[in-house]
Order: C-alpha cells, then sequence, then structure tokens
C-alpha cells in the first residue's frame, strides 16, 4: 500500500523528467495555496464596499442586525424609542451645521449627513436658541433706536418669546409634517421620487433654521440696509440647502409639480424670515410720551371768576 511519502516522491520524480525533457515546462505543486488570490481580491471588495458604507453613512454592524432581524425598535411609549432621536455626539452636530452653513453645490443634505443617524438634538436646541436671539435682539434693538431720548421709558416684551417661540417650532414642525405628508402622496403617483422620512425633513429644516441665530444678532444694529442685506444672505444659504435636498425628491414629477413644490419651500422660508425681521425690528414703535395735565373747561372758568 502506497504512502503519502511515496506518491510524493513520485510527483518529485515525475516533474523531475519533465524538466529533463523540457526545461520551459512550468510545475504547480498541490501544496501551494491557491487562496491568496481570491483573498486579495476579496480584500479589495470589502475595501470598496466599506467606502461606499463609508460615503453612504451606513455601518456594517447595522446592516447584519438589519437584515438578521435583530435590531428591534422600542415601543413609541417608552424613553428608549425617543432616547434614539437624541443618539448624537458633538462632532455629528457640529459637522451638520457647517454643511448647512456651507452648502456644496451639487450635494444631497440628507445623504451626506443626516440618513446615516438622523436626530432631533440639533434641531431642537437650535429652534430653541433662536427663540431666544430673536426675541432678545428684538428687546435690544428696541432699546438702542430710542437710547437718549428722555420721553421713552423701556420696558422689556416678554410676549416675544412666546410669538417667536410659536411661528419658529411651528415652521420647523408643520412645514415638514405636510412636506412628507405631499412627498409621500406624490410617492404613491410616481415611482421615481425620492422618499424621505419625517425625521431626515425635519432634520433638514431645523439644521437649515442655524444660519438666522447669528442673522438675528447682527439684526440689533439700527441700520435698516444692513438688516436687509443680512436677511438676504441668511435667505439664500438656508433656501439652498432646502432646494438641493428636496429638488431630487420631487424633480422626476410633474414640472409644475416640481417646480411649485420647491417654489413653496423657499417661500415659506423667506416668509419666516422676513416676517420676524418686519415684526421683531423693524415694527414702528410710538414713542411714549407723558401726558400733558389739562384741567377741565369749566374749572378753569370758575377760578377765573372767583379772582
Amino acid at each position: 500500500m502506497a504512502t503519502v511519502d511515496d506518491l510524493k516522491f513520485h510527483e518529485f520524480d515525475d516533474a523531475a523528467n519533465l524538466l529533463a525533457a523540457n526545461p520551459d515546462a512550468v510545475t504547480i505543486s498541490i501544496d501551494e495555496p491557491a487562496e491568496k488570490p481570491k483573498t486579495k481580491h476579496g480584500h479589495l471588495q470589502d475595501s470598496g464596499r466599506e467606502e461606499d458604507d463609508e460615503l453612504l453613512g451606513t455601518d456594517d454592524s447595522d446592516k447584519t442586525e438589519l437584515l438578521a432581524g435583530q435590531k428591534k425598535s422600542a415601543p413609541f411609549w417608552t424613553f428608549e424609542y425617543y432616547q434614539t432621536f437624541f443618539d448624537v455626539d458633538t462632532y455629528q452636530v457640529l459637522d451638520r451645521i457647517k454643511g448647512s452653513v456651507f452648502p456644496v453645490p451639487g450635494k444631497n443634505f440628507v445623504r451626506l449627513y443626516i440618513r446615516s443617524n438622523p436626530d432631533l438634538y440639533g434641531p431642537f436646541w437650535i429652534c430653541a436658541t433662536l427663540v431666544f436671539a430673536i426675541a432678545i435682539s428684538g428687546n435690544l434693538s428696541k432699546f438702542f433706536i430710542h437710547l437718549g431720548k428722555p420721553d421713552f421709558h423701556y420696558v422689556p416684551e416678554f410676549r416675544k418669546v412666546s410669538i417667536a417661540a410659536t411661528a419658529i417650532y411651528a415652521y420647523a414642525w408643520l412645514v415638514p409634517l405636510a412636506l412628507w405628508g405631499f412627498l409621500m402622496w406624490r410617492n404613491s403617483k410616481v415611482v421615481n421620487i425620492v422618499s424621505y422620512s419625517f425625521l431626515e425633513i425635519v432634520c433638514v429644516y431645523g439644521y437649515s433654521l442655524f444660519i438666522y441665530i447669528p442673522t438675528a444678532i447682527l439684526w440689533i444694529i439700527p441700520q435698516k440696509a444692513l438688516r436687509w442685506v443680512l436677511v438676504v444672505f441668511a435667505l439664500c444659504l438656508s433656501g439652498s440647502v432646502l432646494v438641493m435636498t428636496f429638488w431630487p425628491a420631487v424633480r422626476d414629477d410633474n414640472r409644475r409639480i416640481a417646480v411649485a413644490t420647491i417654489v413653496t419651500v423657499v417661500l415659506l422660508n423667506a416668509l419666516l424670515a422676513v416676517g420676524c425681521l418686519a415684526y421683531f425690528f423693524d415694527a414702528p414703535e410710538l414713542d411714549l410720551v407723558m401726558p400733558t395735565t389739562t384741567l377741565p373747561q369749566n374749572v378753569t372758568i370758575r377760578a377765573i371768576k372767583e379772582q
């Protein structure tokens, strides 16, 4: 019975005879591993896939859990369900703020920053900061305009905080809700329309409002021309984020509907900015003049008769 050593010896003997007969012949040993090219090729494929996942903002572990059905969301009445909406670090928030202030032409804000981990932390605090920035700046603007007038008595208007909060949070939540419903309706009509989740749309609107925070602070300067230049500049940046995000979602729809949708998005954004500027800063203020006391006519006549 032939052993393994005998087989190897016969293989070596046959190879030696073949080389002696044909020096140009090439021999291949059965012991050489043939998996190196495949492993290298597989490594290249994995690296390319990792680069694609990094650009798309996905993660292998999350994808594996989703495919396996192991990643389940908590019920909506639990605290864990809403905790996931605030699971974001400072670097992600700053990166998304930077992306909203410096929009890149041709880049989708949702796919580039939001889709990997949409959050409510950034939009909530951006809206809250904008509310106080507009209310405080509006009061300071009124104070500086009437500074030095002896008949003016400054009284802080705290109602501006509630008015600003109502306007900004209604814009940041109700407009995305209406837009999300509209896109869902059009998605049932047109197959090629890109769909966004409600949370992604809220993120876009929330982060697009960040540019109005420094703008509202600069509105304290009592120069109407400068204020309108600032509001136009902020509108261009905030509106460009919205247009570059939602145009790919409606461009395959009917041309008139697509254009009307984008125009409506831009007009609502402009209405918020111009409305805040006109109400909190450029509203005509009535000078508070101390009323002069006048005696009734009959009292004056009686005093003259007594003299």
